[in-house]
């Protein structure tokens, strides 16, 4: 790897230092939307759950009607010959994309011929174990499947979630929890959420309002192997104010304590920590 780069991408065949062009005017994704992407994490030479994330944006492309051209055996064989170039130390983001060169019927529809990969490789350092964020409400929702495509993680969605974070930011909070279409609870604007009472933990179940993810399952495949009493049921906002601790989990963090939401204090707890300790034996012991 190239003295200072702290990119790489594989397009066409091969790995590339630094971070080339691969998306021309003229295709589909670039002028309609039809791209997807994942993201998994290497750290501490270990690349957790890599094979479930190359699976996941196979899944997310059909669900974009754009045609998977890699399997997911392949997917996970090129990362490793791209992770190769940087030091067992370094702590990178992986990000596989597809995206639809070719318009299909109206042009709208992507067309079944044409799809463009790439795999992005980015040094971006793991949240320091001391980070937290604090918690709003936001006036914008979780799309549902007849409106959006909610079963992929596609980047058309994303603008959405710019929304809440913006808003969020303007009020002087790091996040928002926000709602589905019924009123309760989804996620927050950029992860899946998890809260604590009395020794419990309650997140919201799955209702096709957004992506249940892969670290998300992991967590609570500890949490039960662990002993620990675990919940997947509706929640309202109101049960967040009654919280013990709150925290957030996704791909690039794994495990955020929350330390507020509104007016709301929490301590970033015992089951917190846990959580994140049990996650980092599962990751260097895989």
């Amino acid at each position: 790897m190239a003295t200072g780069t702290n990119i790489r991408t594989y397009f066409e065949g091969r790995w590339h230092d630094g971070d080339v062009a691969v998306m021309k005017a003229a295709d589909h994704g670039a002028w309609l939307g039809s791209g997807v992407f994942d993201g998994a994490r290497y750290f501490e030479g270990v690349a957790p759950d890599l094979e479930a994330h190359c699976a996941r944006v196979n899944r997310s492309a059909e669900a974009l009607m754009v045609t998977p051209t890699v399997s997911v055996a392949d997917m996970v064989q090129i990362v490793h010959e791209g992770l190769a170039a940087y030091p067992r130390d370094a702590a990178v983001y992986i990000r596989p994309m597809y995206w639809a060169t070719q318009g299909g019927y109206g042009a709208i529809v992507p067309g079944a011929e044409g799809t463009g990969f790439c795999i992005c490789l980015e040094q971006i350092p793991m949240a320091s174990p001391d980070a937290t964020t604090t918690l709003c409400h936001t006036s914008f929702r979780r799309p549902v499947l007849e409106s959006a495509v909610v079963n992929a993680k596609a980047g058309c969605l994303y603008p959405n979630n710019a929304r809440m974070l913006a808003e969020a930011q303007r009020r002087g909070f790091g996040n928002a929890l926000v709602a589905d279409a019924l009123g309760n609870v989804a996620e927050s604007a950029t992860a899946n959420v998890f809260m604590v009472r009395d020794g419990a933990v309650f997140t919201p179940v799955p209702n096709g309002t957004f992506l249940a993810g892969i670290t998300r399952a992991r967590h609570l495949a500890n949490l039960r192997a662990d002993g620990v009493e675990v919940h997947e049921t509706v929640l309202s906002f109101a049960d967040f104010d009654s919280a013990d601790e709150v925290f957030l989990t996704g791909n690039m963090s794994k495990v955020t304590p929350v330390t507020a939401f509104e007016d709301r204090q929490y301590q970033a707890g015992p089951v917190t920590r846990r959580v994140r300790e049990m996650y980092w034996d599962w990751a260097l012991s895989a």
